[in-house]
């Protein structure tokens, strides 16, 4: 059946620049279908909402019966009770929640990086929005939150990308040589990245500048610190996610909006939408895509039985678009009221950095747009990244 092709199909490269009417055939085909390989794909809003937020759905890799790893995950991919603890430590130096903290602290510094990188959108220049926006602005901002000197950017960058090729979302019959070859890259590049992150932590132990490295390196109370693995496997987590998804985010964001230029001009014109727009790219061109979920047990999900420890993947992305939650869905819409999408995810691991990359877009955005009014795409659809979970250009060539 074409139904149990669909998650090889919508990990295909070659259907990269447009998932969606994949996405509508996962809606239509069911709540819940099983692929080839036995894991099963959840594409409606309500069955994904249900699963994020239900205990019994594990994030944890090491659950499953196939493909587990021995290698512990953050604590993005760690369940109750240890992930709250982790996340909870890790929140301390990074500012607690509807208070004012460190992200806060940084909309200034934010402002003054975006305003240096759009001196250089010049009228009749050619530009790279990744290379010399999206990407440079978040990079920045992370680094001068961990602490990590932005020269060595070329270094972890590498890391980086062999980290996320390794974590993408794959069907099980494509788990060959190949995969398992990306597999042992990518727990390589986790540990040297790790390895590195450490030991600029440890150069700041006893002598605390302003970064959380340090703040991590030098928490007073014993049983609030991480120990030397979960400093590494944290100051990992955060360095990767602080940056890849708001690249995304904001280069999603100018093909949208250069794609409809009602929608581009409209916001030119009445700034005060930016924040509900940020929003709704976040629904419309969500930056991650997808999510694995494990059940503990034996597991019922919309009338279908689910066996303890197979892979179950959550499309985010289609959730966004089901008509059944959202009114045309597969319009792009900066006013939509009730926009509760999974741009960010939900449950207890809703985006710790969600608020961090709220800021960038809604700063980076605002300053693009207005040079975007006669702009246009040299290339559509521009290429993209070889992740399906982590969807969004490797390049976005844009005329000024």
């Amino acid at each position: 059946m074409d139904s149990e092709t669909l998650l090889a199909r919508i990990t295909d490269y070659a259907n990269r620049p447009n998932p969606y009417p994949l996405y509508a055939e996962l809606r239509e085909a069911g709540p819940v279908v099983r692929q080839a390989d036995g894991s099963y794909l959840v594409g409606t809003y309500h069955e994904i909402a249900a699963l994020l937020h239900d205990p019994r759905m594990s994030a944890d890799p090491r659950t499953r019966t196939r493909g587990a790893t021995a290698f512990k995950p953050p604590f993005l991919r760690l369940d109750d009770p240890e992930h709250h603890r982790l996340r909870a430590l890790t929140m301390r130096p990074f500012g607690p929640p509807h208070s004012p903290g460190r992200v806060d602290a940084m909309r200034g510094e934010i402002d003054q990086l975006t305003g240096e990188l759009t001196e250089s959108l010049q009228a009749g220049r050619q530009i790279d929005i990744v290379d010399d926006f999206a990407y440079p602005l978040p990079v920045t901002v992370i680094c001068r939150l961990l602490g990590v000197p932005r020269e060595d950017e070329p270094l972890f960058r590498a890391w980086s990308d062999t980290v996320v090729t390794a974590a993408d979302v794959r069907p099980e019959e494509d788990a060959t040589g190949d995969a398992t070859e990306r597999g042992a890259a990518g727990d390589q590049a986790r540990r040297e990245m790790g390895q590195y992150l450490v030991d600029l932590a440890e150069k700041r132990r006893g002598g605390p500048s302003d970064d959380m490295l340090s703040a991590f390196v030098n928490e007073p109370d014993p049983a609030l610190r991480l120990t030397r693995e979960e400093l590494a496997e944290t100051a990992v987590l955060l360095l990767i996610a602080g940056h890849e998804t708001t690249v995304n985010l904001i280069t999603n964001g100018v093909l949208t909006l250069l794609r409809q230029p009602e929608q581009l001009e409209r916001l030119r014109s009445e700034p005060g939408l930016l924040p509900r727009a940020v929003e709704e790219l976040l629904r419309y061109e969500p930056p991650v895509h997808m999510r694995e979920r494990i059940p503990l047990a034996d597991f019922d999900i919309a009338g279908t039985t689910v066996s303890q420890g197979t892979s179950v993947i959550l499309a985010l992305a289609s959730g966004n678009r089901d008509p059944r939650r959202f009114h045309e869905p597969d319009r792009f819409d900066p006013t939509r009221p009730d926009n509760e999408h999974f741009g960010f995810g939900s449950g207890v691991h809703l985006c710790y950095g969600a608020p961090l990359a709220r800021i960038e877009a809604e700063t980076a955005l605002g300053a693009l747009i207005p040079h975007l009014g006669t702009a246009r795409l040299v290339q559509d659809p521009p290429p993209y990244r070889q992740n399906a979970m982590l969807r969004g250009p490797r390049h976005l060539l844009v005329q000024l």
